[in-house]
């Protein structure tokens, strides 16, 4: 953390946002030219490789302002509609201070403090605990929290949340990864295209190239015809590994988003609030309860903790809550908070229950050992349910 300025990693956010757009011009060239090279294989598979190369190079010349204007399209749709998109993927709806007095009062006082215009503010129903910001310019900046995080943490702790998600709005980490998320998805949606197009269209490596080629011609086809027919097979792989290529280039752009945006972010809540063990106690609350139903990765990256960092930490967007408390007790002199226990199964599958040890209830809710669970068509005793398999860096699923 202590090798990152503040307003280097501002300015250096605005160089990658520039170099992250002219990269998905050129990704989306490189798609281009894969699907060229099966379509030059479909129309003649008895050509050499670098006629098919210098065919393929001719046809991207001819599509290219076709392919600049489509990516150029996407971007426009994006940026007026992203938020939108997100919405709808998280339910999150907007609040005003009559509906959420607590929290918009807490944001308010925060922009006002540091004459910070204050971002739309919404709420989405999810027992998570976990927030996000979204926006790629000041009209279209929001905040947004879910149910469980308003519940669970006191106001200290959302005020830190909120400053976080703040710090994340004036550095510019927002517009990086809204920006991230067009170029995974155009790159994603057109390389599936041409997969679908390639594996359910009828091309096909041995015995012919396209529906007019048969066995007949292709048992007398002389020695330079099969080595044309082994070339048009180097071509399609060419093409295969190409399509790949742009795929995971535009996976690995979440690593341009460097992780020391949270460190900032972090560091950010601090300087707002004056209350670093807020953020330490947010943070621990959070860990491995952020997972939110149904969203998809590109909207956990934009969260304060993304539990989802796959089978290997090399290609987490986010640094462990262990690392961020840590870094907040040596820069920020918090005090080190250790992690909360995990919770019991039966507090899994139902976040609104809870006992103390005596049994007695919490909200005015029965304790889960009140009474014998019922099935959904009768008073029948439901079987006990059997330990999730499915339980790791991915969350729950059910």
């Amino acid at each position: 953390m202590a090798a990152y300025g503040l307003y280097t990693h501002i300015a250096a956010n605005k160089t990658r946002s520039v170099v992250l757009l002219i990269g998905l011009f050129v990704l989306v060239y490189v798609l281009v030219y894969a699907g060229a090279l099966i379509a030059e294989v479909v129309i003649d598979g008895a050509r050499t490789v670098p006629d098919y190369l210098r065919a393929a190079g001719a046809d991207l010349i001819k599509a290219a302002p076709f392919a600049t204007i489509g990516a150029a399209l996407w971007i426009v749709i994006a940026y007026f509609f992203h938020q939108k998109l997100i919405d709808a993927v998280t339910g999150g709806h907007a609040v005003t201070r009559a509906e959420q007095p607590r929290l918009y009062n807490l944001l308010e006082n925060l922009c006002i403090s540091r004459g910070i215009p204050m971002p739309q503010l919404k709420i989405m129903d999810s027992e998570a605990l976990n927030a996000f910001a979204s926006g790629l310019n000041p009209k279209q900046y929001a905040i947004t929290v879910t149910t469980g995080l308003v519940e669970r943490l006191d106001d200290a702790e959302i005020e830190a949340v909120l400053a976080h998600e703040l710090t994340h709005i004036k550095n510019g980490d927002v517009q990086m990864m809204v920006i991230a998320v067009i170029i995974a998805g155009v790159v994603g949606f057109f390389g599936e295209l041409m997969f679908r197009l390639f594996f359910q269209g009828g091309v096909r490596i041995g015995g012919g190239w396209s529906g007019g080629a048969s066995s007949s011609s292709s048992s007398s086809s002389s020695s330079g015809d099969r080595k044309s027919g082994g070339g048009a097979v180097i071509v399609v792989i060419l093409a295969i590994v190409l399509i790949l290529l742009a795929w995971l280039l535009s996976q690995v752009v979440k690593l341009a988003l460097s992780r020391s945006r949270e460190f900032l972010a972090d560091a950010g809540s601090v300087e707002l609030t004056k209350n670093p063990d807020a953020m330490i106690s947010a943070l621990r609350k959070i860990e491995n309860r952020g997972e939110l139903p149904g969203a998809t990765s590109a909207v956990m990256e934009m969260c304060v903790d993304n539990p989802r960092s796959g089978f290997s930490d090399l290609f987490a967007t986010h640094p462990s809550v262990e690392a961020r408390v840590d870094a907040l007790v040596k820069f920020a002199s918090g005090h080190y908070q250790p992690p909360l226990p995990a919770l019991p199964a039966a507090e899994q599958d139902d976040d609104d229950t809870a006992t103390d040890p005596e049994g007695s209830t919490v909200d005015g809710k029965a304790p889960a050992s009140a009474a014998p669970p019922h099935g959904p068509w009768s008073d029948a005793p439901a079987p006990a349910p059997k330990p999730s398999l499915l339980r790791g860096p991915w969350g729950r699923r059910s």
